[in-house]
């Protein structure tokens, strides 16, 4: 599956005006350069301070050598590679079955609004559904509406479930 070609639906003006469609396509070794700077992007949009500049890349080189995700890149015809996201496979122990999470999803200021993102996400759905998992699990910040209304018109529904996260790279409280 590594390297496959698929067609997405641009939506939207931009850079597609002309009716060019947004080209998917799985992340393979090849693909490493320009997934790690579109990987940056994503950490800085969070403010995610890296230290090491090579470690998005190696981060990237690592969950695909060990089959630990899946990457698709959106590239926008005469403006380039602007997209890409990174699904991990889990379970579900609710629906006791397979699930996904989409653990990452980033358009550069270049793509936006030309229907990157909604064919990524529509190409992420189109293979959960292929692969019989139980459903896709996401999430995004707070004021990030403009993602939060891609996601829902897309179908997904905000949970009332309360997140928490454990940081295990904070100092641990006295005796803990």
């Amino acid at each position: 599956m590594n390297g496959r070609t698929t067609q997405g639906e641009a939506v939207g003006t931009g850079s597609t005006d002309k009716g060019d469609k947004v080209v998917l396509r799985e992340a393979g070794e090849a693909d490493l350069d320009i997934a790690a700077e579109l990987f940056r992007g994503y950490l800085e949009f969070y403010e995610v301070e890296v230290e090491d500049p090579e470690r998005p890349r190696a981060f990237l080189a690592e969950r695909l050598a060990g089959g630990d995700s899946f990457i698709l890149l959106a590239e926008v015809p005469g403006v380039g590679t602007v997209g890409f996201t990174q699904v991990y496979p889990m379970f579900s122990s609710l629906a006791m079955k397979p699930a996904w999470l989409l653990g990452d999803l980033y358009v550069a200021p270049a793509g936006r609004r030309t229907g990157a993102g909604r064919a990524l996400l529509r190409e992420v759905l189109r293979r959960a559904r292929e692969a019989g998992v139980s459903g896709v699990q996401l999430e995004t910040a707070y004021d990030n509406l403009v993602a939060q209304g891609l996601y829902e018109a897309e179908g997904f529904v905000r949970e009332e479930f309360h997140m928490y996260f454990h940081d295990l790279a904070q100092a641990a409280p006295e005796g803990v």
